[in-house]
């Protein structure tokens, strides 16, 4: 029995399921994760000293790699000067003006210290300030682990959402209704007929949590047009996306400007952060300038906080740049393998997922056509040839700025490779 295993059947033992968070399990693809002992720039090493290219990068979050120099300076002394102070710093303000500098949609913001945390309170924001209940999310979109979003689609196309998870009481996800993404025809049906009570429309401009899809042209557009004439808020859930597929994220690769944005991941610099921010009329409702509460006694904690504003201000143009021809190599190479094997590819900026089905999907419903038997062949594939992949299908793949020409050639051949393997 290896370590990892060793520490997985200790840890089930106190643990449930033995993991923190249902994604690091291995149980949509088989086998058993490996426990991480370190990360060296590209590199994961786990407790049985095996190597493996991250291109999972906690999620997304460590858009440089594992302990980028800047990031570990920064936050080391941070922590030198004080873990916690519940009080103001001056390295929040650094960060706050940071954020608002590099995304003109947010006038303000507030920081916290989770996306979950962060579209909670975005959603209560808005319907506070709309004074109505209703909110449209999309299928397949993942807005953190919260009664309100923590849906599924019932029978209809575009419906009222049922529970997505015992413990939310019907009460709460009849509030929340479902539509299918990349369907305008859809959505505008449902604000013809709920229109008036609709606070808010929450979505991943690009998602990465039913693997990474692009919007359709004009999708966008005509979601800031829809929710503007009916006065509702428009939210883009940019934990995942922001800062990571373009240097304005997806709001300026796409040139759609919401009313809030929500941030995590990159902005944390691989540590407990996140945000929520728009335009200064809203955020002005906000306890304690406003009636709308929200608060937390770590959020802007200072070590995060200085990581966070690491990590942002290291993301020059030299580094998107890197990061596209990054993204180039494996458009050119994965791309084209995938294509071989009759298997679909799509990369928006650091994210990219192989859908194990031959027709890149538009939607959650044609995600759900995929191979998945094939799909866990590959990943455990994959994992033998030293390539840490999310382990799922319904996860985006995540790129860094750390890999280099070693970890480029080890990533792409054992994709590659694990192609061969799955012989689809």
């Amino acid at each position: 029995m290896t370590r990892s295993e060793k520490l997985l059947e200790r840890a089930a033992k106190v643990i449930p399921g033995g993991v923190n968070s249902p994604v690091r399990a291995f149980s949509a693809v088989g086998g058993n994760p490996p426990f991480a002992a370190r990360g060296e720039g590209p590199w994961l090493v786990d407790e049985d000293c095996h190597r493996y290219v991250d291109l999972v990068g906690s999620w997304g979050a460590l858009i440089h790699g594992h302990a980028h120099d800047r990031v570990v300076a920064a936050a080391t002394r941070a922590l030198v000067n004080g873990s916690s102070f519940g009080a103001p710093t001056e390295v929040e303000v650094l960060l706050a003006e940071e954020i608002c500098a590099r995304l003109p949609s947010v006038e303000q913001v507030r920081l916290c210290s989770s996306g979950t945390e962060a579209t909670m309170h975005a959603l209560r924001l808005a319907r506070g300030a709309t004074g109505r209940d209703l909110v449209v999310k999309m299928e397949g979109c993942y807005h953190g682990a919260h009664d309100a979003v923590l849906v599924s689609a019932g029978s209809g196309v575009a419906t009222f959402a049922r529970p997505g998870s015992p413990g939310i009481p019907e009460a709460v996800s009849s509030c929340t209704l479902v539509v299918p993404f990349n369907d305008p025809d859809e959505v505008g049906r449902v604000f013809a007929e709920h229109g008036d009570q609709i606070a808010a429309v929450i979505l991943e401009p690009v998602p990465g949590n039913m693997g990474c899809i692009e919007p359709g042209e004009g999708y966008l557009e005509f979601l800031r047009s829809l929710t503007e004439k009916h006065g509702t808020v428009l939210i883009f859930d940019e934990v995942m996306s922001g800062f990571r597929v373009g240097p304005e994220g997806a709001q300026g690769r796409y040139g759609v400007r919401p009313d809030l944005t929500t941030l995590g991941k990159v902005v944390g610099g691989g540590f407990p952060l996140a945000a929520f921010g728009g335009r200064a009329d809203l955020m002005a409702r906000l306890a304690p300038a406003g009636p709308v509460y929200q608060a937390g006694t770590l959020s802007g904690n200072p070590v995060a906080v200085a990581a966070g504003l690491a990590a942002l201000r290291a993301l020059d143009q030299a580094a998107w740049d890197r990061l596209e021809a990054i993204g180039t190599q494996f458009d050119e190479k994965v791309g084209a393998s995938a294509a071989y094997h009759g298997v679909s590819y799509v990369r928006v900026g650091g994210m990219f997922t192989l859908f194990f089905r031959e027709a890149l999907p538009r939607n959650f419903a044609e995600v759900k056509e995929c191979d998945l038997e094939a799909f866990a062949s590959f990943h455990n594939a994959a994992l033998s040839a030293g390539v840490y992949l999310p382990p799922s299908q319904f996860e985006a793949v995540f790129l860094n700025l750390a890999l280099d020409e070693l970890a480029l050639d080890q990533a792409i051949g054992g994709i590659a490779a694990a192609l061969v393997a799955t012989a689809i």
